[in-house]
């Protein structure tokens, strides 16, 4: 039996290709195994920085010194966006952009039966791949291939999996290679998604994350122009789901509709979890990254979700620090917004000037310093710590739905499992219980032992169903 691993880099959309394509393998008979055990490596990329290009070069390298008889597929965003630069990395056996990731299971299985070696560069036909002629790269910019739609999405590894829903953004942030890396928004139908929800339900899934590059856009290209919460509520209403969760969508995507989701379902079957880009909390470098909407429609939308779900919603959000231009005032606004909003964590990143982006022409006209860009990033690091403490020792005392999760080694030698709950907050149960399960925890008080950069709390008590539970 051939094994395969799949490594994910990137975003919740990437990680969804990842587990849909290792769901295929697996249905096919293949084996999922380390990266030193198996016969082929899938290196899921990401293209978002200049730093993202690194890591997956990197992995490439250590797969390869670890590995050295395994075929190497690179995917993902920087397959697509560089696909010949990644081809001539030495070792890979095959390069397949976002544009052919729906023909990912095949290329694996063939490469493997025809023991192809190292490609040279170019677009050829799947089929040649078998006689081992020509080069091994698939990537265009029509993007026919990109969806892996027959893998049925269940618990398995990933305890949450990600269903992809939607496919490409055209919003053309400055900064952003989205656009290039994964073509136009495209929607999965309705009846799909319903079947994959109903097909996870029936494994006995329990939390589903619902997921989407532009997820706020789903149904827009549709012909009957559905909206993405009249899907959201057939969903709730109609298939059994124990748990929906919303993966990120943008700030002007939170219609007052999709809003009143989280009044009607919030702490029952939605998690109490909302995740919004912000990138910049100052109007002007908002419109200098063509961003579509203000400091203050961002505010009103936070406000609108809070009264909605409650105190006990997690909101988040992704901050570039060092955007072209960015003046010292500049950042104290985006400083101050954060500091009044009621964040519980933070994705924060330094600009990073993508080739073929307006984003990159302005950087080499107004970069801003590396030190001023390490400093504000210390800055907002310092005040999200401060704010997630304060966050999730909020729920002292309460007791809160979570998940189980597949729980590492060290911890579950002994005796914990790990957790989440329904509003985003890391639990330790100090009880062996299965992954997939849906249990009630009470959290108690904060562990200052252990990362309290990302406030991890400690607490101990009994659930409802009498399990004890450490909140981490």
């Amino acid at each position: 039996m051939a094994g395969f691993h799949i490594e994910n880099f990137g975003c919740r959309a990437a990680r969804a290709d990842g587990e849909a394509v290792s769901a295929r393998l697996l249905a096919d008979g293949m084996d999922e195994r380390t990266v030193s055990e198996a016969d082929v490596v899938v290196v899921n990329t990401c293209s978002v920085t200049a730093e993202a290009d690194r890591d997956a070069r990197a992995f490439v390298r250590r797969t390869l010194r670890q590995n050295p008889q395994a075929k190497v597929v690179v995917t993902g965003c920087y397959a697509q966006r560089a696909p010949e630069e990644i081809a001539a990395l030495d070792g890979v056996s095959a390069v397949v952009g976002n544009s052919h990731k729906g023909l990912l299971p095949r290329i694996v299985r063939e490469l493997l039966a025809a023991g192809a070696s190292t490609p040279d560069s170019g677009l050829i036909p799947l089929s040649d791949l078998l006689s081992g002629a020509g080069p091994r790269i698939w990537a265009d910019d029509s993007f026919a291939h990109s969806y892996i739609e027959d893998a049925q999405v269940i618990p398995g590894v990933q305890t949450r999996p990600n269903l992809k829903i939607q496919e490409g953004c055209g919003n053309r942030c400055t900064f952003c290679v989205i656009p290039t890396t994964r073509g136009a928004s495209r929607s999965l139908p309705a009846q799909k998604i319903l079947a994959q929800v109903r097909g996870f339900v029936a494994a006995d899934g329990k939390e589903m994350v619902i997921s989407g590059i532009n997820l706020g856009h789903w149904g827009w290209d549709l012909p009957e122009k559905r909206s993405l919460a009249s899907l959201l509520r057939e969903i709730l209403n109609e298939t059994g789901l124990p748990r929906l969760r919303l993966s990120s969508i943008e700030p002007m995507d939170w219609t007052p509709e999709l809003i009143g989701l989280m009044h009607e379902f919030g702490g029952r079957n939605l998690a109490r979890h909302a995740h919004l880009p912000l990138q910049s909390g100052s109007d002007a470098v908002l419109r200098r990254m063509h961003r579509r909407y203000r400091p203050w429609h961002y505010e009103r939308k936070v406000a609108a979700l809070v009264e909605a779900a409650g105190p006990e919603l997690a909101v988040g959000a992704d901050v570039m620090v060092g955007f072209p231009g960015e003046t010292d005032a500049e950042f104290r606004e985006t400083y101050d917004l954060i500091a009044r909003l009621p964040f519980a964590y933070l994705h924060l990143f330094p600009f990073s000037p993508r080739p073929g982006t307006r984003g990159w022409e302005l950087h080499r006209q107004s970069p801003v310093a590396p030190q001023s860009v390490t400093e504000r990033m210390a800055a907002l690091r310092d005040l999200i710590a401060e704010k997630s403490h304060r966050f999730r020792a909020g729920f002292v005392g309460q007791v809160l739905p979570a998940i189980s999760l597949h729980t590492p080694r060290q911890m579950a030698a002994l005796g914990v499992t790990s957790a989440l709950t329904d509003n985003f907050l890391p639990v330790s149960i100090t009880q062996t219980i299965p992954a997939n399960q849906l249990v009630q925890v009470r959290i108690l008080e904060i562990d200052a032992t252990r990362d309290t950069a990302v406030g991890i709390l400690l607490g101990e008590t009994h659930s409802r169903d009498g399990n004890m539970a450490v909140a981490s």
